[in-house]
């Protein structure tokens, strides 16, 4: 039984937070979900929480200035342990959005907070199986997909046990490619055009074309207690 009681997860109502929340509850943790409207008074917030897990908004304009107002508002409420939200491969020069979050990561390691590192690979949760899958990459090349209620078991693990300080771990359920998830459900996958929502976007999608984001799975399975490299049992 871990002896936290509360842990404040920034970025709390997002599908991450939410999975993060439910795996600490599931361990009879506590978990204060927090959002944006929180941060005027971050460290007040915080106030009774012995750790955090930190994630920020989906490709943030800037990441490290959110990440360091962060840490800084931990700290200032008393919170020593912090898990920080990365994703697999962070320095890519590439893809911009990962490259703010290896700079958020060495902030973290300079902090003097007990810290710990989750390097995520893609979440199976992002292809939509249940009919013709559309994707604007290559649908061979090679990922490791991470089920989002494995990430949640995988932050409650290194958020409530010790021996985590100071580690990071790049996590995945399972090692596929899109094609053969799609396979496996039954339904046509469909190379489309990119959509050019947004142009860091782009510059993910070709990096995927030309080297996928494969992660190994022996990580989590070490984290979960689970024999063999590969699980997609969610």
């Amino acid at each position: 039984m871990s002896a936290l009681v509360r842990v404040a997860v920034l970025g709390g109502h997002g599908k991450t937070g939410r999975a993060v929340c439910a795996a600490l509850a599931a361990r009879n943790v506590d978990a204060l979900p927090l959002g944006r409207a929180d941060w005027s008074d971050l460290a007040a917030a915080v106030a009774g929480c012995e750790a955090a897990y930190v994630i920020a908004p989906n490709l943030h304009p800037d990441e490290p200035a959110h990440v360091a107002e962060a840490l800084a508002a931990l700290s200032d409420g008393g919170v020593r342990r912090v898990v920080y939200h990365s994703v697999a491969s962070p320095y890519a020069p590439a893809m911009p959005h990962h490259l703010g979050k290896a700079v958020s990561e060495d902030l973290l390691r300079r902090s003097g907070l007990d810290w710990t590192i989750l390097q995520p690979g893609a979440y199976l949760q992002n292809l939509d199986l249940s009919g013709p899958l559309d994707v604007p990459y290559s649908p061979d090349a090679q990922f490791g997909f991470l089920d989002l209620a494995d990430l949640g078991r995988a932050a409650a693990v290194v958020l409530t046990q010790p021996g985590h300080t100071g580690a990071t771990y790049e996590l995945a359920t399972r090692v596929a490619t899109v094609r053969e998830l799609a396979d496996e459900a039954g339904v046509e996958v469909r190379r489309v055009p990119d959509p050019k929502t947004h142009p860091w976007l782009s510059t993910m999608f070709d990096y995927y074309d030309d080297h996928g984001l494969p992660v190994g799975t022996q990580v989590l399975s070490a984290l979960l207690g689970r024999s063999g490299g590969e699980r997609s049992d969610g």
